[in-house]
């Protein structure tokens, strides 16, 4: 059973930027099997969507969305995974959770708020 633990929500004004970080109680760095780190975010009244991802071999993946604003990143010796988020709009808000998919399952974290004030 992975843990994610997600930490860097808080409150910024519009254009502004934040930072969040996963970190997995295992290991993110598996070569030979599939394992991919995943953002995904809830706004209030809204599905979950599919943010960023990143791949074992580093390849990356963004919604169009954030595509040019976002950047996600990972550092495997601290099985941690970033979300840098530039230039952040008020549609931005929502509760962000990082997701690794492994071994055909899904693991969640708890989520961290991300509040874009106009």
């Amino acid at each position: 059973q992975v843990q994610l633990v997600e930490s860097g929500g808080g409150l910024v004004p519009a254009g502004g930027s934040l930072k969040l970080a996963c970190v997995a109680s295992e290991s993110i760095f598996t070569p030979f099997s599939i394992n991919v780190m995943n953002w995904y975010r809830q706004a209030p009244g809204k599905q979950r969507e599919f943010v960023a991802s990143i791949t074992t071999a580093g390849t990356t993946n963004y919604a169009n969305s954030v595509k040019g604003r976002f950047t996600i990143s990972r550092d495997n010796a601290k099985n941690t995974v970033y979300l840098q988020m530039d230039t952040l709009k008020p549609e931005d808000t929502a509760v962000y959770y990082c997701n690794n998919y492994r071994g055909s399952t899904d693991y969640w974290g708890q989520g961290t708020q991300v509040t874009v004030s106009s």
